[in-house]
């Protein structure tokens, strides 16, 4: 479906999936299921992908693009290099606020989805050492190896992404990540 236009019915019932399963997950829902809450067909779902895992690999994606575009949106409205990390990792924090516990763990769950998520988070880890480098080139940040601040972003961003640091601190995913642009801004500030 990715290297084709949707129409304007396939984009909204994409974003109505996209929504249902962000609160509700994934695992429990057939594409039976999936057709009756979302009143169309499964042949209209089925013009969006061709089984139920690949509808939901879809939805991942379409999520996370739309996610990602939101989060730069917010970096383009920054100048100071230190407003560009806050706001690059409060945005990340914000586009998963919605993320329902059910669904983040259908996903840690499903390697396909799963998969969508590390890679995102890769492209987030790899953003977050640009700021950083940036800041340093600019005189802005002390002189730190900014590969380094981003591979400690990687990490527990990993971690947050994994579950993990949520079953240790009790954080969910948006606080993790809002308490990680607080820790790194302060740790690369004059």
């Amino acid at each position: 479906m990715s290297s084709r236009r949707l129409t304007a019915r396939q984009t909204d019932l994409l974003e109505r999936l996209v929504a249902l399963l962000l609160a509700e997950g994934f695992s429990a829902f057939t594409l039976d299921g999936l057709a009756e809450r979302l009143r169309c067909s499964k042949t209209t779902l089925y013009q969006l992908a061709g089984s139920k895992q690949d509808l939901v690999v879809e939805a991942v994606k379409h999520y996370f693009r739309g996610a990602t575009e939101a989060v730069e949106k917010r970096v383009a409205e920054t100048v100071t290099p230190s407003d560009r990390v806050h706001a690059y990792l409060n945005a990340v924090a914000e586009q998963l606020r919605p993320l329902s516990r059910r669904f983040l763990d259908d996903m840690a769950a499903f390697p396909p989805a799963r998969q969508v998520y590390e890679a995102n988070t890769q492209r987030a880890a790899e953003r977050v050492r640009q700021l950083i480098a940036e800041g340093v080139t600019a005189g802005v940040f002390r002189p730190v190896d900014a590969a380094f601040v981003g591979e400690v972003a990687a990490a527990t961003m990993r971690q947050i992404q994994q579950g993990e640091l949520a079953a240790r601190t009790g954080l969910s995913d948006s606080e993790a990540y809002a308490q990680l642009a607080s820790l790194i801004v302060h740790a690369v500030s004059p």
